[in-house]
């Protein structure tokens, strides 16, 4: 394993234990019975159903290419609307997750980095399997470009497939020769469909949010029977050489700890500026929860503080 970088992130509160355990329950109650695809997808709706709506920012909802998104940014007058993006791509096994689920996260990362987020609704598996999430993800880059937006003033953002996303749409870009973005941020990131990390055997029973089971179930409504290790789906088999500046942010308790270090090493070897932050005690997809989890305030934070730093025009305080 390469040395962790970002070595002044605290120890895990007993606060920040207490709220992931918390979080856990509130997993449980919506999630305790949901085994299908659209039962776990309903489930995902129902519990951020539940959760705030952002505050202090201001809506559009777009079409981005032919991708429905909405763009996001602070309700602060001053704020140069297309000055600067960020492209976030949620979440969700590639068969959940919307507008909805991921409005709070997007509206945090849209007022902390003082940057426009287009928020995609990307096609969802099984009905749409791959590759329409990358599709939808370069199409919905590529429209930023056309709308004005400088490919250095653009950071690619996702957690868990988001992840996987961000990084596969660049790697897309990069193969067509196309503008790059200023950087990529992978939040929990899916990097491996083969699901061959050590951590998803041994994490895999206290990671509530994704075990081999799960990830079994989203690679097969996804990939149907392509290859899981295809460089294509999976970022760990890719060549990263001359990939963008990337950040990697995983939880130490996650099932795909391992897939992600494993990354980080595999881009660092690439010559790629790889930053990789571990979180004590948190688990798969805690970004989504800033409203329940201080230390997901916090990560959140720190992915603004990133794309600030990687912006060629970074925003003016």
């Amino acid at each position: 394993m390469s040395p962790v970088q970002a070595e002044d992130i605290p120890p895990q509160s007993p606060a920040s234990k207490e709220q992931v355990r918390k979080l856990m329950e509130t997993w449980e109650q919506y999630y305790g019975k949901a085994k299908s695809l659209r039962e776990r997808r309903e489930a995902f709706q129902d519990l951020m159903e539940s959760t705030p709506e952002p505050t202090r920012v201001q809506i559009r909802p777009v079409d981005a290419g032919g991708v429905e998104a909405q763009l996001i940014w602070p309700a602060r007058l001053h704020h140069p609307l297309g000055r600067r993006a960020i492209l976030y791509i949620h979440g969700g096994g590639f068969y959940s997750g919307s507008l909805r689920t991921h409005r709070a996260l997007a509206g945090s990362l849209a007022k902390a980095a003082s940057a426009d987020v287009l928020l995609i609704d990307y096609r969802l598996a099984p009905d749409h399997p791959y590759p329409a999430q990358v599709d939808d993800a370069l199409t919905a880059y590529r429209w930023l470009l056309d709308s004005g937006y400088d490919n250095h003033n653009i950071v690619l953002a996702g957690e868990s497939v988001g992840g996987n996303l961000a990084i596969e749409a660049t790697l897309r870009q990069m193969q067509a020769r196309g503008p790059m973005p200023a950087a990529v941020i992978a939040m929990s990131p899916i990097t491996d469909l083969a699901g061959s990390g050590a951590s998803l055997k041994t994490s895999g029973s206290t990671d509530p949010l994704i075990d081999a089971t799960q990830l079994d179930l989203m690679r097969k409504a996804y990939l149907g029977t392509r290859s899981p290790t295809d460089p294509l789906v999976s970022p760990l088999y890719a060549d990263l050489t001359g990939f963008p500046p990337l950040l990697l942010q995983v939880g130490s308790g996650e099932a795909l700890l391992d897939d992600t270090m494993r990354l980080a090493d595999k881009a660092r070897q690439a010559g790629v500026d790889v930053a990789t932050e571990v979180w004590p005690g948190m688990v798969h997809q805690w970004q989504l929860f800033p409203f329940w989890l201080d230390d997901a305030r916090k990560s959140n934070q720190r992915v603004a503080e990133y794309a600030i730093e990687h912006f060629a025009d970074p925003p003016q305080h």
